[in-house]
C-alpha cells in the first residue's frame, strides 16, 4: 500500500533568484510563499513538508543524504539532454557570477530569463514540448558578456581560441537549425539523427536497432533491460556502448552518488531499505542491468518505510526509441494524513465504479 501512498516531494528546483511578486503573496497562507518565482510560461512551486519535523533525527539524516544524492547526479540528466548543454550551462553560469551585481536593462534581464528557462528545463530545449528556445537577448550583447568572462573559466572545447570558442557557443545557442529538438517523433524521419538528446552519436535508427537486436537473446525468459544505461556511439566504424558506472561514463558523478548513498545505507530505516541502498549501489558501480532488477525487486517489497526515493536511470521516454532512460532522483516522505484519505478511496473503490456515470459495459464488476 506505501508505494500508492499520498507523498509529499522533498525536493524542490532552487535558483538563483527567487523573490516572489505582490501578486504571489495574496495567494499565500500563513505567510508561506506557495509561488517562489514565474516567467515565461514557468511556475517555480514550494509546499509545506510538514511531516519533516515529526521524523526521528536518523530519518532526518537519510533525507538529508538521499537530498545530496539527488543533487550531485543532476548533470547527468542535463548532459543527457543535449551534448552541449553542459558547456552552454558553465558559460552562461560564469557570464551570471561575474555581471549579476552591475547589469541591468532590458537586455540583462532577458539573458536571465534565458537562463532561468534553461535551469527549469535542463538544458536548451523546452521540458515539455522538446522544442529549442532562444535568448531574447541579442547575439551581440551576450558575445560582449562572455567575452569579459575569465577564459580560463569557460569550457573551451579541444584546441579552440577564444574566439573560435565565442563563436561555436553562441552558433549552438542562436542557431535554429542545431539541434532543433530534444526528441523528434515525426513520421518518414530518421528518429535518432533529428532527435538533440545525448543517447547515440553518428548513428542512424538502423543500425541503433540492429546493434540492439544482436545483443537480445530471444531464449531468456526474464532479459534485461538492454541498452538502459548507457551511450552508443560509432567510432572509427566501430559501434562502441558507453555504460553509465563508476569507472565508466559520468564516473565523476556516479562516484559522488555512492558515496552519499553509502552514507544513507548507516542510517536506513530498516534491514529492507538497507537491501535497498545497497543493490543501488552495486549497480551504480557495475552498471549491470541484472543488479538493476534486484534493485527494483527490493525496491517495491519496501512498505513500510517512511522515507522513499528514486534515483537512477529510469524512464526512457527521453528516448526517441524508448530504449534509453534520463537520469533522474527524487525524495519522499509519506504523508499518513492522506495516506488513510487514499486507503479509505481504494477500499471503496468498486463503489465509485458502481457508481460512475458511464455506460455499464464500461464498467468492472469486482
Amino acid at each position: 500500500m506505501r508505494k500508492l501512498s499520498f507523498i509529499v516531494l522533498l525536493i524542490s528546483i532552487y535558483m538563483y533568484s527567487c523573490n516572489s511578486t505582490p501578486e504571489d503573496e495574496k495567494n499565500n497562507v500563513d505567510n508561506f510563499v506557495w509561488q517562489v518565482e514565474r516567467f515565461d510560461d514557468y511556475r517555480i512551486l514550494q509546499y509545506k513538508v510538514e511531516s519533516f519535523e515529526s521524523l526521528t533525527l536518523k530519518q532526518k539524516k537519510l533525507v538529508f543524504y538521499l537530498s545530496q544524492a539527488a543533487m550531485v547526479g543532476r548533470d547527468i540528466l542535463i548532459d543527457q539532454n543535449y551534448k552541449y548543454n553542459l558547456a552552454i550551462k558553465r558559460t552562461l553560469e560564469e557570464v551570471y557570477k561575474v555581471h549579476n551585481k552591475e547589469e541591468s536593462g532590458p537586455e540583462w534581464d532577458n539573458f536571465v530569463l534565458y537562463l532561468k528557462k534553461f535551469w527549469f528545463s535542463n538544458g536548451i530545449h523546452h521540458h515539455n514540448s522538446s522544442e529549442k528556445f532562444f535568448p531574447q537577448c541579442s547575439h551581440m550583447y551576450l558575445k560582449s558578456l562572455i567575452a569579459t568572462v575569465d577564459q580560463s573559466r569557460l569550457p573551451y572545447q579541444t584546441g579552440q581560441t577564444e574566439e573560435q570558442f565565442i563563436a561555436f557557443i553562441l552558433d549552438i545557442i542562436y542557431n535554429k537549425d542545431i539541434a532543433p529538438k530534444k526528441i523528434n517523433l515525426d513520421a518518414g524521419a530518421d528518429l535518432v539523427q533529428t532527435s538533440a538528446c545525448n543517447f547515440y552519436e553518428n548513428l542512424t535508427t538502423k543500425e541503433v536497432n540492429d546493434f540492439y537486436e544482436k545483443l537480445t537473446d530471444q531464449t531468456d525468459s526474464v532479459p534485461p533491460m538492454i541498452g538502459l544505461n548507457s551511450k552508443l556511439t560509432k567510432v572509427n566504424g566501430e559501434l562502441v556502448e558507453e555504460v553509465y558506472k563508476l569507472d565508466g561514463k559520468y564516473h565523476v558523478a556516479i562516484k559522488a552518488i555512492i558515496s552519499w548513498l553509502e552514507k544513507a545505507v548507516t542510517v536506513a530505516e530498516n534491514d529492507v531499505q538497507k537491501k535497498v541502498i545497497s543493490l543501488l549501489i552495486e549497480y551504480y558501480q557495475t552498471g549491470d542491468l541484472r543488479k538493476f532488477d534486484e534493485y527494483n525487486i527490493a525496491w517495491v517489497s519496501d512498505t513500510s518505510s517512511k522515507i522513499d526515493f528514486i534515483n537512477g536511470f529510469i524512464e526512457n521516454y527521453g528516448d526517441p526509441l524508448g530504449r534509453k532512460a534520463t537520469w533522474e532522483s527524487v525524495v519522499q516522505i509519506v504523508n499518513d494524513d492522506e495516506t488513510k484519505r487514499t486507503k479509505i478511496l481504494s477500499e471503496n473503490a468498486q463503489w465509485f465504479e458502481d457508481n460512475s456515470p458511464i455506460d455499464k459495459e464500461y464498467k468492472r464488476e469486482s
